[in-house]
């Protein structure tokens, strides 16, 4: 029956090692079975998914026999499916999710960095602009304007301690066994001394942002046996139960000052959503810029075709007319001099073109060059330029209000600003002294057997020792007669409690230390309020030369537009005249080059004003809207919208291609010549066949 009791009272009391005074924020785990599973789940590691580097499926349903037909909004899709700077940007919330549950136990936080990457620059023309250009990966940059924006993810030393939370529960048990040799028999009764017992000791320690630690601990000795004779009871069971309680009252106090750590995780939690969206919002302004410098590419390699078609037409005409006598020699090699360059210009057109699809696809794929069927593929944009009758006019104050509310960065900077001045009250906290108090509450228990070897003198007639008889339950008190289950219950019905209580005052005289950490953070709070300043600055100010730039760009346009009808003109009746024999064969070639140079510069101005759009959208922080992008989409790497149907290409009796009725919406003709477009694609082909 005392056996029993002690069975039960070893399992009640182990119950208080259970860690039941605080929950801590963890990552949903997968589904375990078991219960060896479910006490070992937190001491497991938590696998994270494998990086998948296949492309989504969308890039194969916009390829047909080669080519893939991409329209801006399914280039947008792929970027947000596919490209490896999003990809990368994806981890950062989930980094700082584990931040938090970090600081959620009240430790330091980690070192995270979060860069944005602005992606590759278009192609550029000349003979070695491929071998910079190709493979460029990307400038890559932190988030503009939000200095200190991620400051809370750098490990803070300074400052008052940030009390560990994280609840523990210890276990320590042994076997003793000690022999000691005595110089004397008369206190043990025996030349050498044996002691063996079994010693078990076991707790729990958690952490509170109060400041406050609380600390149970049960410690247990079974079967202290010794061969002392003298022992009054052999063997003995002890046992002590016992609460400390740690309480700041100064340094350290406070739950805004303790919980600073977590609070700045959560700060950060949102701050990499930001610097996410961020990272898709230049990736988005990439991909438009990249996708509308194909399309002026594709423009000028028409031009520059076109140029060539009436260059060699205008050197045929003049070797006729001189075999016939009617021009110079010298006219011939004028001509030819002038096809000649035209030729030149074509291939590196070509080239440009090219180069510009590689870097693109590499924007929108995650396999880059390695799908030999995706690398050899030619891309075709759907999408042109829309240029409206006027452009719409907004008020510049009206454009800055925007900007301030809808640019991630000005959020970004207050959190930045929030997060320095967690800092600084923690260091200001730590100036003051520290005053502990702490309260020790202990309980004691103690039960044994009487030891049978000791004899107790039997007295007689005026106190005289008239004998000996063993150590009966008289002799002792009978409290501590029993075993284990007689120590606990002496424990639990607190018969031999033991109370201290203790206040600790420790000042540092100088405070020198402490001083210069909250003079430090006083500063790098006051640099973060310039920066904070700076940021709006240059948002009003990159607004207003944006809005100036599209101005410009929409100016410079108009006149390129009108300079190549005259252009157009001037050439029409320069050829009309060189036919009538009134203009000479260099008036036409000077017109020609006139006409080809002011076709280009339309075609180039048409960019720069898409550019300046696209600068401004950016700017004002709506570019995602602008485009309908879902940051939802972008977060989980899957874009809901099907892909555009591929444009039903008919080909023109002139020799044009044109799109038929595939489109949701009319578009404009391609105008590619077949024999033109399978001779780049051959060229493309060719080029390319040794690097895959």
């Amino acid at each position: 029956m005392h056996r029993a009791k002690s069975v039960i009272a070893v399992l009640l009391s182990g119950t208080l090692a259970l860690p039941v005074f605080a929950q801590t924020q963890t990552f949903t785990m997968e589904d375990s079975r078991g219960i060896i599973n479910a006490l070992t789940r937190n001491y497991r590691p938590h696998g994270v998914a494998a990086v998948s580097f296949d492309d989504s499926p969308r890039l194969e349903k916009l390829m047909r026999a080669g080519v893939i037909y991409l329209s801006l909004r399914d280039a947008i899709a792929l970027a947000l499916e596919n490209n490896l700077d999003i990809e990368s940007a994806r981890y950062d919330p989930k980094l700082a999710l584990a931040d938090l549950q970090r600081a959620s136990a009240g430790q330091l936080l980690r070192n995270v960095s979060s860069n944005i990457s602005q992606g590759p620059s278009s192609a550029s023309l000349g003979v070695l602009s491929g071998a910079s250009q190709v493979n460029a990966a990307g400038a890559t940059s932190t988030a503009g304007g939000t200095g200190g924006v991620l400051s809370g993810l750098n490990v803070q030393l300074a400052g008052s301690s940030i009390p560990n939370t994280e609840p523990y529960v210890y276990i320590a048990g042994g076997y003793n066994h000690t022999t000691n040799i005595e110089t004397s028999t008369q206190f043990t009764g025996t030349p050498f001394l044996v002691q063996q017992y079994k010693n078990l000791t076991y707790g729990v320690q958690q952490g509170f942002w109060t400041g406050t630690t609380v600390t149970m601990a049960m410690s247990s000795v079974f079967g202290y046996n010794q061969n002392a004779t003298t022992a009054l009871f052999n063997p003995i069971d002890t046992g002590s139960l016992s609460l400390g309680i740690t309480q700041n009252l100064l340094n350290g106090f406070g739950l805004a000052v303790n919980r600073r750590a977590y609070n700045k995780a959560k700060n950060n939690l949102r701050a990499n959503d930001l610097n996410f969206e961020n990272q898709v919002i230049a990736t988005v302004a990439n991909v438009v810029n990249l996708y509308y410098d194909l399309v002026t590419y594709n423009d000028e390699l028409k031009v520059s075709q076109e140029t060539l078609r009436l260059d060699t037409q205008l050197y045929e005409d003049t070797k006729k007319r001189a075999e016939l006598g009617a021009l110079a020699p010298i006219d011939i090699i004028q001509s030819e001099a002038d096809m000649k360059s035209a030729q030149q210009d074509v291939v590196q057109r070509e080239s440009q073109l090219l180069q510009q699809e590689m870097i693109l696809k590499s924007v929108l794929t995650r396999n880059g060059l390695d799908n030999t069927t995706i690398a050899l593929a030619r891309l075709v944009p759907t999408d042109h330029v829309d240029v409206p009758a006027q452009e719409p006019v907004i008020p510049i104050q009206d454009l800055v209000t925007e900007a301030i509310a809808h640019r991630p960065e000005i959020e970004q900077n207050q959190i930045a600003l929030e997060n320095a001045r967690l800092d600084l009250l923690g260091t200001k906290n730590n100036l003051l002294p520290t005053l502990q108090f702490s309260a020790q509450l202990s309980n004691a228990g103690q039960g044994g057997t009487l030891n049978p070897n000791v004899q107790v003198p039997v007295l007689g007639p005026g106190n005289t020792i008239v004998g000996y008889r063993p150590l009966g339950p008289q002799d002792v008190s009978t409290l501590i007669i029993g075993g284990y289950g007689t120590a606990l219950g002496q424990i639990f019905s607190r018969n031999f409690p033991n109370y201290n209580f203790q206040l600790q005052l420790t000042v540092p005289i100088k405070n020198r230390a402490n001083q210069a950490d909250q003079i430090t953070n006083e500063l790098q709070y006051r640099q973060q309020q310039i920066q904070d300043k700076q940021l709006h600055n240059n948002i009003k100010l990159s607004v207003m030369n944006d809005w100036t730039s599209q101005r410009n760009s929409r100016a410079a346009y108009d006149t390129a537009v009108a300079a190549r009808k005259l252009s157009d003109e001037t050439l029409a009746g320069t050829r009309r005249k060189y036919e009538l024999g009134t203009a000479t064969i260099l008036d036409v070639i000077i017109a020609q080059r006139d006409d080809t140079t002011r076709r280009l510069s339309e075609v180039d101005a048409l960019n720069q004003l898409q550019r300046a759009r696209t600068g401004l959208q950016r700017d004002l922080g709506r570019i995602l809207d602008t485009y309908n992008v879902d940051i939802g989409d972008a977060k989980t790497g899957t874009v809901k919208r099907a892909p555009d149907p591929i444009p039903v290409i008919l080909e023109q009796p002139n020799g044009t291609i044109r799109q038929g009725e595939g489109k949701s919406k009319p578009q404009a003709s391609l105008r590619v010549k077949p024999d033109s477009f399978v001779e780049v694609a051959g060229v493309y082909r060719t080029g390319l066949a040794g690097l895959i």
